[in-house]
């Protein structure tokens, strides 16, 4: 019988093909690039990225299977003594050219840890997807979540708000007292848990896996033509400064990823392209700018 781990890393290779395939469609002018690399510590990944095109300003899917010795801080993260592990799984950032258009983030993966022997002791899958406005579109995030909660609740009807609100503790900067933006689901350590098997969870996680371009394109093909212009390129470069701090502050597949030794150009390829940051930055009053402010919890 086919393991977890060979599952799994199938599954991420045939959805990468699928996602960068179905985007460059829809962009018209660029394409993904390939870029395979090797860990030194065991392992490596396929890194696929577009940058310059005509809906995507810069974006990554990559994929990475990786092992070798879990170093002491993240066994200490993970609270665990074994130091044998190996990790798969697909990431994906996309920032899209148009401010009307939001940027989105997902994550498919799953984890092993060994002792001594080889022999498995843990497992667990995470992952989720996210999607960041820079204008707020009720409409686009209503139809975000409702992709993504048919197919929780065609699996378990308690798995949509115990994602969704995992998702909201998260992807929230606390320094900004803010969050990052409009949600979607956030799981990890999804072990047995006397519901459901491991099984269980591999099943759901591909499910959310293969249900992230019909919870993302349309609201792409909506918001694609809006005009736009500076000011709008200015917002959008202020929010993208929020997406920064997060990713680098407290992010944990970035630490996971620079504790492990990775790729560094693979690990912050979810950063754009351009960003700023202005000196307490406050939008006009009554401004589309400041609906999103009051959506993500930070208008005064």
């Amino acid at each position: 019988m086919e393991s977890y781990k060979e599952t799994f890393l199938k599954y991420t290779a045939a959805l990468q093909d699928e996602i960068c395939s179905r985007l460059e469609a829809v962009d018209g002018k660029a394409v993904f690039g390939r870029d395979e690399w090797q860990r030194t510590g065991g392992g490596g990944g396929l890194s696929r990225v577009i940058s310059k095109g005509e809906v995507f300003e810069k974006g990554g899917v990559n994929t990475s299977a990786v092992h070798g010795q879990l170093p002491a801080a993240m066994q200490e993260v993970l609270k665990t003594r074994h130091d044998r592990f190996f990790a798969c799984g697909l990431s994906l950032v996309l920032h899209p050219l148009n401010p009307y258009v939001p940027t989105v983030h997902a994550n498919y993966r799953y984890f092993e840890l060994y002792d001594a022997e080889g022999e498995v002791v843990d497992q667990w899958f995470g992952g989720g997807s996210d999607l960041t406005p820079y204008y707020y579109y009720e409409a686009d995030a209503r139809h975000f979540h409702a992709v993504q909660q048919r197919v929780c609740d065609g699996m378990d009807k308690t798995l949509y708000p115990r994602f969704k609100a995992a998702c909201d503790t998260y992807f929230f900067n606390p320094h900004r007292n803010e969050a990052r933006g409009v949600g979607g689901l956030f799981f990890d350590y999804l072990r047995p848990d006397g519901e459901h098997d491991s099984r269980f969870w591999l099943e759901m996680t591909m499910a959310l896996g293969r249900a992230f371009l019909p919870a993302y394109l349309p609201i792409v093909e909506r918001r694609r033509g809006m005009e736009y212009g500076e000011r709008q390129r200015y917002w959008q470069e202020i929010r993208r400064g929020r997406y920064v701090e997060f990713n680098l502050l407290h992010d944990r597949g970035t630490l996971f990823g620079i504790k492990t030794q990775g790729r560094t150009e693979s690990i912050l390829m979810s950063l754009p392209p351009r960003v700023r940051w202005e000196y307490d930055y406050r939008p006009e009053s009554g401004s589309p700018e400041e609906e999103l402010l009051r959506v993500l919890g930070r208008a005064e």
